[in-house]
């Protein structure tokens, strides 16, 4: 298993100070997610051949390695411009991945829920120009299920995955989206839905977030009433309602050997401290 940390809070730092820092932390592993000067959200990819020389003797030098990389592009889009730009640049993304020597992508569904079913159309059409450069280049793709995504509920994401019908194209368990992922589920039963995955659970996001649906709905009052926007957190373990002793005690019980990522983007002011933290938690529940 590998326990990775999200820089992201750290993606001010230049590269190589970012990875020095990651090490410093004791960490072994990075989920590289998007920064403006390698990989910018839903943009083409800055990165050149310098640029990523540069990250690679970086994490020699400093004896990190790459767990995922985590773009971020919209290529579900019912506007076919929009999904043919996200097309290219996740090619792009998938040639800099290879030249890294990175074995895995992880990423979104993306598209829009309101346009689901043009989204899932859009989805495979993507798939269908993607699947054959990730299979040529050795590289394996875990997907998340996001809140405001096409596809934002647990068991749908997972048959999703399954349909892909890829034994390296498998499901990603984002623990902060869990209010989220367990639908009309008040509670959010957290054990079910990663035993739904099984054996396609290959990866796991690791944050905390409140129950937004809590207290009649009320944890949260959004302005103005009636509207889709969706709220989350990726906060330290313990400082929401993620049921942790579920998560932990399931991931322990289906013998997790995948990806654990620490993504805890609330606290960029103690970005060190909460980083630590997380590396101790999870390192703890895991060898249990």
């Amino acid at each position: 298993m590998k326990i990775a940390l999200d820089p992201y809070m750290f993606r001010a730092l230049p590269i190589d100070d970012m990875v020095r820092t990651v090490a410093e932390l004791g960490y072994e592993y990075i989920e590289l997610s998007p920064r403006d000067d390698f990989m910018p959200f839903f943009l083409h990819p800055r990165a050149d051949g310098a640029r990523i020389a540069e990250l690679k003797n970086s994490l020699r030098t400093h004896g990190v390695q790459l767990s995922s990389v985590l773009p971020l592009y919209k290529w579900s889009s019912p506007d076919e411009t929009e999904r043919q730009a996200a097309v290219r640049y996740w090619k792009r993304m998938i040639e800099i991945t290879a030249d890294l020597g990175c074995p895995l992508m992880n990423s979104e569904f993306n598209g829009r829920p309101e346009r689901a079913a043009e989204s899932e159309a859009a989805f495979w059409r993507s798939l269908e120009e993607l699947l054959p450069l990730f299979e040529r280049e050795g590289i394996a793709l875990n997907l998340e299920a996001h809140p405001d995504d096409f596809c934002e509920e647990n068991a749908p994401a997972v048959d999703l995955v399954r349909a892909i019908d890829r034994p390296w194209v498998n499901y990603l368990y984002c623990a902060p989206h869990s209010f989220h992922l367990a639908g009309a589920d008040p509670t959010a039963d957290i054990a079910a839905m990663m035993r739904y995955a099984g054996d396609r659970l290959k990866h796991v996001h690791i944050a905390d977030s409140f129950n937004h649906k809590g207290s009649s709905g009320l944890r949260y009052i959004l302005n103005p009433p009636g509207t889709t926007a969706r709220i989350h957190q990726h906060l330290d373990i313990g400082q929401g309602e993620v049921d942790w002793d579920a998560f932990f005690g399931t991931l322990r019980a289906l013998d997790f050997d995948g990806v654990a990522t620490a993504c805890v983007f609330a606290w960029e002011e103690r970005a060190r401290e909460s980083s630590a933290f997380m590396l101790d938690r999870i390192t703890k529940e895991l060898a249990a």
